[in-house]
């Protein structure tokens, strides 16, 4: 028999899979890390400890647990949060913490001076999209500017995937899809890096561009002694997460949307051809003449660690979500009167405000535990009815929504996003996410199954039908009021927090 090994590094916990070439999970692992947050507004990652050392952990415990022979792993594939920011030395070690994607907010004025030296036309006509904080470029400035002496050292910048592909294979590789998120140094007419739009950034620093399912490189035999691998195992580029979970639940044709409930409410809607729309992010999709248009709520799942640390300290912490899950269901829809802005790592798609913060509006005495839940669960819906508004209005409204992570065990935010966004909703056989698709991904590289044999390994098992909710034809209206009447105050409110810092 022969295996695909998949590993994906998220924002809390890095998983794996061994499967076979039919799509049977063979043995899975899970291994915990933390976001570190050292101020508001920034995000960040060990790249040892939680890339790499996360890596390592997961390759062995799945050949200890499933018994393969390790000859019998024909291809790795790995995905990793993204877009990050990490400068490497001359010789690969880290210079600072990852930075992480658009959750981390502090390259705020390198976006301003960027947009400003340039003109945002023209960064959204070559780039094709405007300058964020999802965005890598203005981290790297951000780097560059505030720490001269590290960026004198600096000899690449890598993104997360980047540098676990580093360690497997030594070589500095970035793929289209993520390499997009690298504005303003990445020229969408010809998928290839510039600096016409830029010098700050030498192209030198930055990795070999390549397709997601490319094979790059083999697996060296310091990286085999490590993770208990063969040598000279094939390894794929990578990709961000997101794009390796739409993956694993088979998003491949025009109009297909994955909704991914994670860490973020992320959304990747795949096209035959290119749209742009400067609320969305567009990129290249993994393989050839494929686009993604894409959106992020960017707090969503983390807003129910923040809500059961705070609030559901009485509660164990075996099935400590169901049992909020289950107060909240005993809330009726509209939450009693309750709004709940979600916005608490500042706001993207599609108001793109990184001082937007989080909010309850109309807590009364009578308000429950369940009600503020409920309210924050439909708080992150109505943020998502926005985004999807938003590509309704680029002419890119979905004809397919599947929905993947582990927020679709969460009955009551899932049934209120079909309600709140009048979609349906489909959920695939297997809900492993990305560590899956990039066994898939490993498999395909190698030319073992073709890219419709996703639909085989991983068929829709149930779908969540919209229901009627007169109440949130109330209630959205007023979301987007309560955000527009606040940006103000919530903005001086981050100037003054900045002053303290």
């Amino acid at each position: 028999m022969e295996y695909t090994l998949g590993i994906d590094i998220g924002t809390y916990e890095t998983k794996g899979v061994i499967a076979d070439l039919h799509g049977h999970v063979i043995a899975s692992a899970s291994k915990p890390h933390k976001l570190i947050v050292p101020h508001p507004g920034w995000a960040e990652h060990r790249p040892n400890e939680d890339w790499w050392d996360d890596f390592v952990f997961i390759a062995n415990k799945l050949l200890h647990s499933s018994d393969i022979d390790p000859k019998q792993i024909i291809g790795i594939a790995t995905s990793a949060i993204g877009p990050c920011m990490l400068p490497v030395n001359q010789e690969g070690h880290p210079l600072t913490n990852g930075i992480l994607y658009g959750v981390d907010t502090r390259s705020t004025s390198q976006i301003k001076e960027l947009t400003e030296q340039i003109g945002g036309d023209r960064i959204f006509r070559q780039c094709g999209n405007a300058l964020t904080t999802q965005s890598t470029g203005p981290k790297a400035l951000w780097f560059k500017q505030t720490h001269p002496d590290l960026w004198r050292q600096t000899s690449k910048i890598l993104t997360s995937t980047s540098y676990v592909v580093y360690q497997l294979t030594g070589e500095y590789v970035i793929d289209h899809f993520t390499a997009v998120n690298f504005a303003p140094w990445y020229d969408i007419t010809r998928l290839d890096w510039t600096d016409e739009l830029s010098s700050e950034i030498p192209l030198d620093m930055l990795p070999k561009l390549a397709w997601s399912s490319d094979i790059i490189g083999t697996l060296t035999p310091k990286a085999a002694e490590k993770t208990g691998l063969m040598p000279g195992t094939p390894v794929t580029c990578g990709t961000i997460d997101a794009a390796a979970e739409a993956v694993s639940i088979g998003v491949q044709d025009n109009g297909d949307m994955m909704m991914m409930y994670g860490s973020t409410i992320f959304i990747i809607e795949l096209e035959n051809e290119k749209k742009s729309n400067p609320q969305l992010w567009y990129a290249p999709w993994l393989f050839h003449n494929q686009f993604a248009v894409m959106a992020s709520v960017p707090t969503a799942g983390t807003l129910t660690h923040w809500f059961k640390d705070r609030f559901a300290k009485d509660l164990s912490t075996q099935d400590i979500f169901s049992r909020l899950e289950a107060e909240a269901s005993q809330s009726p829809s509209g939450a009693n009167g309750l709004l709940f802005l979600p916005y608490f790592s500042g706001g993207l798609t599609p108001i793109h405000d990184p001082n937007a913060r989080g909010m309850y509006c109309g807590l009364n005495l009578t308000h429950s535990r369940a009600d503020m839940f409920r309210a924050l669960l439909e708080g992150i819906a109505t943020g998502t009815r926005w985004v999807l508004d938003t590509y309704q209005d680029a002419g890119a409204f979905p004809s397919k929504v599947i929905a993947v992570g582990g927020g679709t065990k969460n009955n009551t935010w899932i049934q209120s996003t079909s309600d709140m966004c009048n979609i349906d909703q489909h959920i695939c056989k297997h809900s492993l996410g990305a560590s899956y698709g990039n066994s898939f991904l490993a498999a395909l590289a190698l030319g073992r199954v073709k890219k419709e044999d996703i639909t085989q390994w991983n068929p829709i098992k149930q779908s969540i039908t919209a229901q009627s909710q007169p109440i949130y034809e109330k209630t959205y209206p007023l979301f987007k009021r309560l955000y527009s009447q606040t940006k103000d105050i919530t903005a001086e409110i981050a100037a003054i927090q900045n002053q303290k810092e």
